[in-house]
């Protein structure tokens, strides 16, 4: 999320392409097209977020920026030249890199968070404790908070590391326990 994504439609023949669309598996979705025998470029439903990436001409990719989770979904390109007609399917997934704390709280347990990811992130703890726990909480956009819980009562551990993981981002957060 946030950043640009680009789904490529391949040209398989050296033929020129007469005609280049871009749509989405939703009725209300967007639809990018390029007609060359018009040089006529028509869009329905798209914002600017979605555009070409560079001329259909040269290069029909279509481009994101910036990808947001409404985006996540099916999109198929569909071409034609004097060879025929041609699909190109693409699945667009949306990736959330998690918000992270860790924190103490009065109970003298270490809480570490990691807020709204997709998908959810993992998290552990250093050193290793039989005495944590963990809950989920999701949300309606499809995020999911995690939130991990270690007790340090009767721990004679000087600190405690939170590792969260996650396909966007890995952290690492430590937390001295002598306070």
């Amino acid at each position: 999320a946030g950043h640009e994504a680009v789904l490529s439609c391949p040209n398989t023949s050296k033929v020129s392409l007469l005609l280049v669309t871009w749509k989405r598996s939703c009725s209300s979705c967007c639809q990018l097209s390029y007609r060359r025998d018009q040089d006529e470029t028509s869009s329905s439903n798209c914002s600017e977020r979605i555009t070409w990436k560079y001329s259909p001409v040269s290069d029909p990719a279509l481009r994101i920026y910036p990808v947001n989770l409404r985006d996540e979904g099916n999109y198929t390109c569909e071409t034609a030249n004097s060879e025929g007609n041609f699909h190109f399917f693409s699945s667009l997934t949306v990736i959330v890199p998690p918000t992270v704390t860790l924190t103490p709280d009065k109970s003298r347990v270490a809480v570490c968070q990691a807020s709204a990811g997709k998908p959810p992130a993992d998290i552990s703890w250093i050193p290793a404790s039989n005495q944590s726990s963990e809950e989920e909480f999701h949300h309606p956009n499809g995020t999911v908070t995690r939130v991990s819980y270690f007790g340090w009562a009767n721990s004679s551990f000087p600190s405690v590391t939170c590792l969260v993981t996650h396909p966007a981002t890995n952290q690492t957060l430590v937390m001295d326990l002598r306070c």
